[in-house]
């Protein structure tokens, strides 16, 4: 079983802090082969990829895939938290839906929602520090990966974050359910 960055911000958010994320993002329908992020262009959005998959690709790898996002996924978040522009270029493989979220609307729900904003950042740090420990996991090992996706084994969560990932799990059924149910 493993888990996708989704589960550490809904595990951290609360009931209030998802009917937020429902009503202040937009569910879009994405064509396969639409370009999400460019890298190197600055963005305005946070995606949180609800039902299809995404390549990553940059320039140094020559247009070559190295990561596939997957339902669950958010993607834009690095950008978010450092300001700089993506350092890969996210493009739909498939018919996508995905939630998408302003800059500007998350800025300013952070600026003035200091519990959500402790959540949220939260959430974010414990998801890009897994990332960055399993990347080191993989250099250590001289072994790529066996597939491109980030991924965590739940026998690698601390207690804490095993717990949180059954509540996290039924929050995002819900979010779907509800976000369908607003789409039908």
């Amino acid at each position: 079983m493993h888990m996708r960055t989704v589960l550490f911000l809904l595990g951290e958010l609360d009931d209030d802090d998802i009917d937020w994320l429902i009503e202040a993002g937009d569910r879009q329908e994405v064509a396969a082969g639409t370009v999400l992020i460019h890298e190197g262009q600055t963005i305005s959005t946070l995606f949180i990829l609800l039902e299809g998959a995404l390549s990553v690709t940059t320039a140094a790898s020559n247009g070559q895939e190295i990561a596939n996002v997957l339902s669950g996924d958010i993607v834009g978040e690095m950008s978010f938290v450092d300001t700089r522009p993506p350092s890969a270029t996210v493009t739909a493989k498939q018919n996508s839906i995905v939630l998408s979220i302003s800059k500007e609307q998350l800025t300013q729900k952070l600026e003035l929602d200091g519990g959500f904003a402790a959540r949220f950042y939260r959430a974010l740090a414990i998801s890009l520090s897994t990332r960055l420990r399993l990347t080191v996991s993989r250099l250590q090992n001289f072994a790529l990966p066996s597939s491109p996706e980030y991924e965590l084994s739940m026998n690698e969560l601390t207690k804490d974050a095993k717990e949180n990932v059954a509540l996290a799990k039924t929050r995002l059924d819900w979010l779907l359910r509800r976000l369908q149910d607003e789409a039908g």
